[in-house]
């Protein structure tokens, strides 16, 4: 009798032992939770970097400024750009307008030999250069083909001579090589040699 007692005892501590340990190992089966599906990934529209809506498109010109800033970013102008500021006209080509201007090109002032470039700078010539560099300069903003033949007046006071063959422009002796570069206050035509006013002799 004793001996079942004892028995009996030693199987119920053994449960009380095992009983957590079995719980602990997951002995009842658990429930997984349902799985739910990821949400799709969406993608928010991009809106346009700043100042790049309404962007010209390839191949077009954006505004190169007014007559003075188009003149000075342009390297074929180089020369040009420098002599106006010689003349102080830098303003007034800016500011003023519209204007369609034959700028001769760095070739153009190239051909006049230094000597004559050099006399063209000094202080006391200063009026002759504005004066030949007015003479380039008419108002209005005419592109090519809205310059018609005949004499057109300058700033300058005097008439240049423009004379139209089909495709080709020449105004004076000089010949437009590069046409219609547009600016805020005007136009630029690109000529291949400087136009001189009437009695003047370089």
């Amino acid at each position: 009798m004793r001996q079942q007692l004892k028995k009996t005892i030693a199987a119920t501590a053994l449960g009380a032992i095992l009983m957590p340990i079995v719980a602990a190992c997951g002995g009842q089966p658990t429930a997984e939770a349902p799985t739910q599906p990821a949400p799709e990934a969406t993608t928010a529209p991009v809106a346009p970097a700043p100042g790049t809506q309404g962007s010209p498109a390839p191949g077009t010109q954006a505004n190169a400024g007014n007559v003075t800033d188009l003149i000075g970013s342009n390297p074929s102008l180089s020369t040009l750009s420098s002599v106006i500021n010689e003349a102080d006209l830098s303003n007034t080509l800016g500011e003023g307008g519209p204007y369609t201007v034959f700028a001769p090109s760095d070739q153009a002032f190239a051909a006049l030999p230094a000597e004559t470039r050099e006399r063209l700078l000094r202080e006391e010539n200063r009026q002759l250069l504005r004066q030949i560099l007015t003479y380039h300069v008419v108002p209005g903003s005419l592109t090519a083909n809205q310059l018609q033949p005949g004499q057109v007046q300058t700033q300058a006071g005097n008439s240049v001579n423009v004379q139209v063959d089909g495709q080709q422009v020449r105004v004076n002796e000089a010949r437009v090589i590069q046409p219609d570069l547009q600016a805020s206050n005007g136009v630029v035509h690109i000529v291949d040699r400087i136009i001189l006013p009437p009695n003047v002799n370089l």
